[in-house]
C-alpha cells in the first residue's frame, strides 16, 4: 500500500502519460519503474536511439514496462527512415520481434503524401499495433507555416483513418513549435481551435516543461494526455494532476 494512500483519488486509466525514454539502462529502468510504473502509459525510445542497442537489451527492457501495462514504441524518426527507404514492412516486422506493441507514424523531418501516410495506418493496424500519428514538423520555420485548421484537419482525417492517438509536435524543448511560443507559453488561438475541434481523448499534448503541463492541467483537468515527459519529471506530473503541489492544489 502506498503511504497516505487514504489521501489520493485513483487516476489510473483516466489519462495517457507518454514518457521519453533517451537511452536508460536496464537496471535503470528497472528502479525506476518501481517507482513510477503506476504513473504512466506510453513510453518512446526517443528518436532513433533503439538502433543503438543491443537487441536483447530492447526486449528485455520491453518485458519490464510491459509487465506494468505501459505501451512501448520507436521514434517517429525511424518511421521515416523506414518510409524513405521504402522499408516500412520490415521494420514493423523488426518492432514486433524486439517486443515493441505501438508504432509512431510522423513526418516530421520528411515529407509523406497523404495517401502513403494512410496506406501506413492501415497495416500498422492490421498488423495489431497501438497506434499514434503526430501531427507537426520539427524544422522550427516549417512547422509555424502550417495553420492551426491545417492541423485540426490533418488530426481528423488520422483519426478517421482509426489512428488511437495523435500527437501535437513539440519536440523535446516546446519552445517555438506547436501550440507553444518562443518562450514556451500556450498560444490561445492556435490551442483553442485544435481543442474545440478534437475530442480530448484523442489528443496528447507533447508538454515537456512543468509550466505547460501545469497550464494544460489547469485548462483541460487532470485527465488531460501529456507526452514528451522526462523520466525524472513523472512524478513530478502526477502530484500536479492529482493536486499535491500547490500549482494545482483546490485547482483540479
Amino acid at each position: 500500500m502506498k503511504a497516505f494512500n487514504f489521501l489520493l483519488k485513483d487516476t489510473k486509466g483516466k489519462s495517457n502519460t507518454m514518457v521519453l525514454d533517451k537511452g536508460q539502462g536496464y537496471q535503470t529502468t528497472k528502479d525506476m519503474l518501481e517507482i513510477t510504473g503506476d504513473y504512466f502509459n506510453l513510453l518512446k525510445y526517443g528518436w532513433g536511439t533503439s538502433t543503438l542497442y543491443k537487441r536483447d537489451i530492447i526486449k528485455d527492457k520491453n518485458e519490464l514496462y510491459h509487465q506494468y501495462d505501459i505501451k512501448t514504441y520507436p521514434g517517429g524518426t525511424l518511421f521515416e527512415i523506414a518510409n524513405k527507404q521504402d522499408k516500412i514492412d520490415e521494420y514493423l516486422q523488426e518492432a514486433d520481434k524486439l517486443g515493441f506493441n505501438a508504432i509512431e507514424i510522423s513526418d516530421g523531418s520528411t515529407y509523406i503524401s497523404l495517401e502513403k501516410r494512410q496506406e501506413a495506418i492501415t497495416k500498422v493496424k492490421e498488423q495489431g499495433f497501438y497506434l499514434l500519428t503526430e501531427v507537426g514538423k520539427k524544422d522550427l520555420k516549417k512547422d509555424s507555416e502550417l495553420k492551426s485548421e491545417d492541423r485540426v484537419k490533418l488530426i481528423q482525417t488520422d483519426l478517421d483513418n482509426k489512428s488511437d492517438l495523435v500527437i501535437v509536435e513539440a519536440r523535446e524543448s516546446g519552445k517555438n513549435i506547436g501550440i507553444f511560443d518562443e518562450k514556451g507559453n500556450i498560444k490561445e488561438d492556435d490551442f483553442e481551435t485544435i481543442n474545440k475541434n478534437i475530442p480530448q481523448n484523442k489528443i496528447l499534448w507533447e508538454a515537456p516543461q512543468k509550466n505547460q503541463q501545469i497550464d494544460l492541467i489547469l485548462k483541460l483537468g487532470a485527465d488531460v494526455n501529456l507526452g514528451n515527459i522526462n523520466v525524472n519529471d513523472i512524478i513530478s506530473l502526477e502530484t500536479l494532476r492529482r493536486g499535491l503541489r500547490g500549482d494545482t492544489l483546490g485547482k483540479v
